[in-house]
């Protein structure tokens, strides 16, 4: 046999690695994790969620929404959109500051969970101050001391800033470095003296004396409040710590409809049961607002314009009836309606969302008045967050006068 076949066998098994490598998969390197794409927890919304969505509003609401208290209702949606794991809108990469803004307005919601769980996976936290200080107060508020100080520790910028000076010295303290302790506490003081701050911490220090009320401003305050064996009970919580404290998991708002068989109420007991509102009982509560003398007129014309709303009729007799309606515009700037209007037609979720939740955050713990809430109604049902557009009409209908 010739030996050529032989050598050519052994040339093309030779030459095989190579051909298999230059006709290998194709390799991509995957997208670094940006601020929204670490889930809290599973919510069900889509990996669409931010597509089309504005950096700008992420930015303006998510503060409003850790300093502000909002509505069951806005609260929920809220938890919802925030805990959910999906990439951001376009061009918001990596931002720690809004990571941590994300995880603090969880905490707000009532949702601390999720938000620890999302600053534990938050990648380059040693670098960032902000989402290290989020990172932080989320130990504080859990009781995790020891976390709380490894992540003092850690961070490797801005360790000059007051509250790392302040959370520093409450470290030192509980691990006995009274001396240490002392000296940063000086230091936090000369830099921006705090007298809640102040009472609390000389209490801690001195081991003895009264140190007063407590303060629950923030999870340093109810560290050390609590460390000291104050009556929690007490003081006023932020929105952050009342969450904390109250330590169940988060629910879906649980509504109480009061006994009665009117038109609002039966209304309501539909949207609760995520049942659909009869087209002759949609009528019957336009009929009801068109004939009510001025002393029930808002309370005829919200529950009309609530129920429509929702009930998403576009037809020419509803069109007639609800431009008849004598409600006025609600309080929300008609640039944010323009924009919400915008994002339910382009069926934006997480815009359409966090418009809404910018003008619940404005209205407070009540909620949006009855032109806002029809207008954020409407908008969160074409996007497809229906459930949350029912929650927003049984809120409103019930809160009517």
């Amino acid at each position: 046999m010739s030996r050529f076949p032989v050598l050519a066998a052994a040339v093309l098994l030779a030459l095989a690695p190579a051909a298999a490598v230059a006709q290998g998969v194709e390799v991509s390197a995957l997208a670094a994790p940006d601020a929204f794409s670490v889930p809290g927890r599973s919510t069900g919304l889509p990996a669409t969620l931010w597509q089309g969505a504005s950096v700008d509003t992420l930015g303006r609401v998510l503060p409003l929404l850790a300093a502000k208290p909002v509505s069951p209702a806005a609260a929920a949606l809220g938890r919802r959109v925030l805990a959910t794991g999906a990439p951001g809108p376009r061009g918001v990469g990596a931002d720690g500051g809004l990571t941590a803004a994300r995880a603090e307005a969880l905490s707000a919601l009532g949702d601390p969970k999720a938000a620890s769980e999302i600053l534990l996976r938050a990648p380059g936290r040693d670098r960032s101050a902000e989402l290290s200080r989020a990172a932080a107060e989320s130990a504080l508020l859990a009781g995790d001391d020891a976390r709380a100080c490894a992540t003092e520790e850690a961070l490797t910028v801005g360790r000059e800033e007051v509250y790392w000076l302040r959370l520093r010295a409450y470290c030192q303290a509980i691990a006995g470095q009274t001396a240490q302790a002392q000296l940063t506490f000086d230091l936090a003081q000369t830099a921006a003296r705090d007298a809640v701050f102040g009472r609390l911490m000389s209490a801690k220090l001195a081991g003895a004396g009264s140190p007063g009320a407590p303060s629950l401003r923030n999870g340093l305050d109810l560290a050390l409040s609590r460390n000291l064996g104050l009556d929690l009970t007490a003081a006023k919580p932020a929105p952050a710590v009342a969450a904390a404290l109250a330590g169940a998991e988060p629910a879906e708002p649980a509504w109480t409809i009061p006994e009665g068989d009117s038109d609002t109420l039966t209304a309501a007991r539909l949207i609760a049961g995520a049942q659909a509102v009869p087209t002759d009982l949609l009528q019957r509560l336009l009929d009801a607002a068109a004939k009510a003398d001025a002393k029930t007129r808002t309370r005829s014309e919200g529950a009309a314009l609530l129920v429509a709303a929702l009930a998403g009729d576009d037809s020419p007799d509803l069109r007639g009836r609800l431009a008849a309606l004598a409600t006025p515009e609600g309080k929300t700037p008609v640039g944010r309606n323009l924009a919400l209007d915008a994002a339910a037609r382009g069926k934006l979720m997480g815009e359409a969302a966090m418009l809404s939740l910018w003008t619940a955050a404005e209205a407070g713990a009540a909620g949006p008045g009855v032109a806002d809430r029809a207008r954020i109604i409407r908008a969160l049902r074409e996007v497809g967050l229906d459930a949350d557009a029912r929650a927003f009409a049984v809120e409103g209908l019930l809160a009517l006068k």
